[in-house]
């Protein structure tokens, strides 16, 4: 995909949904990134926004967490989850880490606040669109055997990860950061390195997001980061996933 900034290949233009009560922000949005070769809809409620998404294919979603009316872009979600796996941002004007953990628990697979940038929200979809192409087309990381490291088994082809034959709840971001630390188990990874392989380096807030996934994957995979048996972390440097003859 072109940088940050630059319009998309005109031949595809990727199909967005905005969730946004603010009319006047939506439209501001909604016109730049059809200058980049975006084609967006809006939803100004989560009721609105939930009969649009059922009845037309999409993209990527842009969800808004405060919604107007009985539903909240929370719930929006968990009900979007349970029948789609399309990339969702999610926007907040608020600043509170905790709406963000509750947001990526849920299923999001990044999170912005309001005063982003428009060039940071444009390298943001450009990261989940190139990696829901990625899942959806087969990239040759996913025609490989599956990974097996002690007890965990990650299979890309399936974008599945099993741990002691229980099958983990996992994100396609969160499975993306698992597959690259353990397919260097051993190595240790900087965050830098994570975040060009899962995702476009776009600031500040995607550092603090792949910090938060790794927490979130440590606790999918059952792990004391005090006392680590799957990821180590690495003082200043990054994160080491365990070679299997390190594992208990």
């Amino acid at each position: 995909m072109p940088p940050a900034g630059q319009p998309v290949d005109q031949v595809f233009r990727p199909r967005l949904l905005i969730v946004e009560d603010d009319v006047r922000l939506c439209a501001l949005v909604q016109r730049y990134l059809e200058t980049m070769g975006y084609s967006v809809e809006l939803a100004h409620t989560g009721e609105a926004a939930l009969k649009r998404a059922r009845a037309a294919s999409f993209h990527a979603l842009i969800l808004d967490v405060m919604l107007p009316g009985g539903m909240d872009g929370f719930e929006l979600l968990h009900l979007i989850r349970a029948e789609s796996d399309v990339p969702v941002l999610m926007l907040t004007g608020r600043a509170e880490e905790t709406d963000r953990i509750v947001g990526l628990e849920m299923g999001a697979d990044d999170y912005l606040p309001k005063t982003t940038s428009t060039r940071e929200l444009l390298a943001r979809l450009k990261a989940l669109l190139r990696r829901s192409t990625m899942s959806q087309h087969g990239a040759e990381d996913r025609r490989r055997p599956p990974l097996t490291i002690g007890a965990l088994t990650v299979d890309p082809s399936a974008y599945q990860a099993t741990l002691d034959g229980r099958t983990l709840d996992l994100t396609r971001l969160d499975f993306d950061l698992l597959y690259a630390l353990a397919r260097s188990a051993g190595r240790v990874r900087t965050r830098e390195s994570l975040l060009l392989e899962v995702g476009e380096r776009g600031g500040e807030s995607l550092d603090r997001t792949i910090d938060v996934r790794i927490s979130l994957l440590r606790k999918k995979l059952g792990d004391d980061p005090k006392s680590p048996r799957w990821i180590e972390t690495v003082r200043g440097v990054g994160y080491l996933f365990l070679r299997p003859q390190t594992l208990e």
